[in-house]
């Protein structure tokens, strides 16, 4: 036995014609299969069904969203959680997924695994979401709702106005849409977007 280990020992350390051609093959579909498993797994944690998985989230946001125009309305168009809390881009979302790596723990360690405990920390979890929408300008928002593909003259009186001055002020969605898609937490030491 061990004289045949130290045979395929050998025979491996010896370099052949072949070997950089093998080892640059097998490289490449080594990387191929590690790429696909990769996006395949990241994709896999971009659904709803991965989100409602936890029941901190399935008994708590999950059903005041489903009581939200984001989740039924008119038209038949939903966004999922997803939608709204991951960025499109490929380097946006591997950042938000490793910032979600605080939300793993307070799973893990049952931080939020009660209602209860979920409210006592329910604005510590909208006040970073909203900085992180402030900081990229509501990108995810924007993925649906875009200023410049705004009619403003089908839109209510109250609205247009609101959606102009934003525009000139440079304000972004989440300054004045907070609470769109969830309840509120105690705003009384919150500035109002306007």
């Amino acid at each position: 036995m061990k004289e045949k280990l130290l045979r395929i020992w050998r025979w491996w350390r010896r370099p052949s014609r072949l070997a950089l051609g093998t080892l640059l093959i097998a490289g490449f579909a080594g990387g191929i299969i590690f790429w696909g498993g990769f996006n395949t797994a990241m994709e896999m944690t971009n659904r709803e069904q991965f989100c409602i998985g936890c029941h901190e989230m399935r008994n708590n946001v999950y059903q005041e969203y489903m009581q939200t125009v984001h989740y039924n309305n008119r038209s038949g168009v939903r966004a999922t959680c997803p939608d709204c809390h991951v960025p499109h881009e490929w380097g946006p979302k591997m950042l938000r997924k490793l910032q979600a790596s605080k939300e793993v723990y307070a799973k893990i360690f049952g931080l939020i695994d009660t209602p209860k405990k979920f409210e006592e920390h329910r604005i510590e979890l909208a006040r970073n979401e909203w900085r992180r929408m402030q900081n990229n300008n509501s990108q995810e928002c924007r993925n649906c709702h875009n200023f410049d593909y705004m009619d403003f003259t089908a839109q209510k009186t109250v609205a247009a106005k609101m959606h102009s001055k934003a525009i000139e002020e440079g304000k972004t969605c989440i300054d004045c849409h907070k609470g769109i898609a969830h309840h509120l937490p105690d705003m009384k030491e919150q500035p109002n977007g306007f």
